[in-house]
């Protein structure tokens, strides 16, 4: 089995050389909209994933919405789901950040130059050199900002990556082999059933605490624990009880739990 992320900045052809390395080693490509069409099987619902996007919440938005938090955790939901699979290709969605521990995977970073970028964007999309410019900063203070933010990453830190390919200096074809090759190798095939079990519980986990946000409750005083499949722990404090009542019945609807220890209480008066 094969399980490959790849990360690239817009106009380094990542996406290219993803679609022939899945078409190689036989995988299903999980491109933006692969992740989206996965989340709403998930029971995501369609206006809640049409913008996943790799993008630094504005500052208002981080105040005063659970926004910013509830797409982290349906769009880790949906990458520890294809990732308990353990085979696909996927790009971007900061997939090497979250599973870095996932000893199954492989992280390719695609890079190549500014000036190579906007050749690459001029010919393919049509674009002026000072247009292709623009949105390549763009992009790239988006993509930087929204990892900064939501993992505390840099994304140009190498220790992310298992593989780095200048795509300034070779084809895509030969990026391509690179990965497939690599791929191929006894040490990326081997993957545990603990490291596959281990990604059911953390996207069971993150679905729970995206339904929580999703019905206005916050996780400052709650904690949510998958200690096996199908089992999830839930403890912490509700303002009253019937938020407390609520909240239960939010959890019991997520698809996914077979038994569930409850342990919220109403937090006491004054606290």
């Amino acid at each position: 089995m094969s399980l490959i992320t790849i990360s690239q900045g817009i106009g380094c052809g990542g996406e290219a050389i993803a679609k022939i390395v899945a078409e190689r080693l036989n995988l299903e490509l999980y491109d933006d909209q692969k992740l989206k069409d996965e989340a709403i099987q998930m029971g995501i619902r369609p206006d809640e994933v049409k913008s996943f996007d790799e993008k630094l919440p504005g500052f208002f938005e981080r105040i005063w919405s659970h926004t910013p938090e509830l797409y982290i955790d349906l769009m880790e939901s949906v990458v520890y789901e294809v990732a308990k699979r353990g085979e696909g290709v996927i790009i971007g969605h900061g997939s090497p950040i979250l599973l870095r521990d996932f000893g199954c995977a492989f992280h390719v970073h695609i890079f190549a130059s500014e000036e190579s970028r906007i050749q690459n964007m001029v010919s393919q999309q049509g674009l002026s050199a000072e247009a292709a410019e623009k949105l390549i900063r763009k992009r790239d203070h988006e993509q930087r900002g929204f990892l900064k933010y939501a993992f505390h990453v840099d994304w140009n830190d190498p220790s992310l990556y298992d593989l780095t390919i200048n795509c300034g200096k070779m084809g895509t074809e030969t990026a391509a082999n690179l990965i497939v090759e690599a791929a191929k190798s006894q040490e990326m095939q081997e993957c545990s059933l603990a490291a596959i079990d281990s990604m059911d519980k953390l996207m069971l986990t993150k679905k729970i605490e995206a339904e929580i946000l999703k019905n206005n409750f916050t996780m400052n005083f709650l904690h949510v624990e998958v200690p096996e499949k199908g089992v999830a722990h839930i403890s912490g404090f509700t303002s009253t009880q019937d938020e407390q009542q609520i909240l239960k019945g939010v959890v019991e609807g997520v698809s996914g739990i077979s038994t569930l220890q409850y342990d919220v209480s109403v937090m006491p008066t004054g606290a």
